[in-house]
């Protein structure tokens, strides 16, 4: 039996005494599937597989879809049609109970969580914050404990309007705190307890989580904004959009507002999602398009521009979400059903697809991603949701040691094999001239 199309006939309940319209199937613990470096099930030249992955378990809606998913704290929440967040533990799929936000105009349409705190936004263009704790009073196993949860605060709160003072950092002006269309987005920016809303009216709002208050409100596309994302590092917050262009933009210190410093475009195509990738000495950039391509953009040290560094290459329809695991590790979900994970090797632009994971049967709508190191590989477990009712979990381990050994060996003059070339994507031109003038 295929390990990516596990049957449902068999399934468990869940955490007992829970009432949930979620079928589990069984933990799958089995052979794993092989992956080799041209991305393909049979072995190339070398039989040792760069990445071995497998379903651990799928979880099905009776009903509605999952739109949002979200890892913290051990716990990983999903929001879907209902009015509901359910969590469940990280690691064994057990449902866990759920935030309970209310009637249905209460719809969430996206969930963040962060430590011990979790934001939901609404189909009333509000967002919720929720303090979640589990209870291990009723439950003497910390593993099955129930999730409790109690609301912090609304924003904004349903009587507020805000002025803002017009500047030449946007269009802000007197407006109210609502955005005017539906919340598509958020990002937390961790060190100041930054709230970034981002919504189908083209805006994005920033919240102070401590003051509870909205600090800027400015018109950051001209098409809905879709992604969003901040570097932890230094704030800067990214915002991708159905224009087709990613924004970056840099709060000024002592007013809260936010200056554009940068614009990222190299095709067209509406961008759906964005992840980042960042280590001590390099810093990425992925936005996936409606066209099926991942753009990639390299961070210069000095500068701190972001250059384009070439486009991944695979998917056959759209990709709508992305997933950033370890510093050199992105996964891609698809219109095409399919999740396909990417490896950059050490020093370069330059990406490998080493497996095409398979099991969905629509849409993969959107994914989160939990890092397990492990002995000469990188261990993750993936949540990824589809518009098939289906949230699937995967365990993956990525290989270290033989990508290494290979660096190594390019260096002293090796050539690439053949079939590497036809899986990987297309340098950009401008990146290659860098490279060379560079003299690497």
């Amino acid at each position: 039996m295929s390990l990516s199309g596990l049957s449902l006939a068999t399934s468990v309940p869940s955490t007992p005494g829970c009432n949930s319209p979620w079928i589990l199937s069984p933990l799958h613990h089995a052979t794993e599937k092989l992956s080799f470096n041209d991305g393909k099930q049979s072995p190339p030249r070398s039989s040792t597989p760069s990445i071995y992955y497998h379903c651990l378990a799928t979880l099905h809606r009776l009903e509605g879809n999952v739109h949002s998913i979200s890892i913290s704290n051990g716990l990983v929440f999903t929001a879907s049609d209902s009015g509901r967040v359910r969590a469940w533990s990280l690691r064994d799929c057990l449902d866990r109970g759920y935030i309970h936000i209310g009637n249905s105009r209460d719809h969430v349409t996206a969930v963040l969580g962060h430590g011990g705190t979790v934001v939901t936004a609404h189909l009333d263009r509000r967002v919720r914050i929720w303090a979640v704790t589990t209870d291990p009073d009723l439950e003497p196993d910390p593993d099955l404990a129930r999730v409790r949860s109690r609301k912090i605060a609304t924003l904004p709160p349903k009587s507020h309007v805000a002025s803002f003072l017009p500047s030449f950092f946007g269009t802000s002006s007197k407006k109210s705190q609502h955005h005017k269309d539906l919340i598509s987005c958020m990002a937390l920016y961790y060190a100041e307890g930054l709230l970034y809303t981002g919504s189908r009216d083209s805006t994005v709002k920033a919240w102070k989580l401590s003051e509870q208050r909205s600090t800027d409100s400015f018109v950051a596309h001209e098409g809905q904004i879709n992604a969003m994302l901040v570097n932890q590092d230094d704030g800067c917050l990214f915002t991708a959009s159905s224009d087709g262009s990613v924004k970056i933009w840099r709060r000024v210190y002592g007013d809260g507002l936010h200056a554009l410093i940068m614009v990222l475009k190299f095709q067209p195509s509406p961008v759906n999602c964005l992840a980042l990738c960042r280590s001590s000495n390099s810093c990425f950039l992925y936005s996936g398009s409606s066209d099926g391509y991942v753009n990639i953009w390299e961070k210069e040290a000095v500068s701190g521009r972001f250059n384009h560094a070439g486009f991944l290459q695979g998917h056959r329809f759209a990709v709508l979400c992305l997933a950033a695991a370890a510093d050199r590790v992105v996964l891609s979900g698809s219109e095409d059903t399919t999740i396909r994970v990417w490896k950059r090797e050490i020093g370069s632009a330059f990406h490998t697809c080493l497996a095409v994971m398979e099991g969905h049967r629509g849409p993969v709508r959107c994914m989160a991603a939990s890092v397990e190191m492990e002995v000469e590989g990188i261990g993750l477990l993936i949540y990824s949701a589809s518009l098939d009712r289906m949230v699937k979990v995967w365990r993956v381990k990525v290989m270290e040691k033989e990508e290494e050994e290979e660096h190594k060996d390019e260096e002293e003059g090796e050539g690439k094999k053949e079939a590497e070339f036809e899986m990987n994507p297309v340098l950009s031109p401008s990146w290659v001239r860098r490279q060379k003038s560079r003299g690497i």
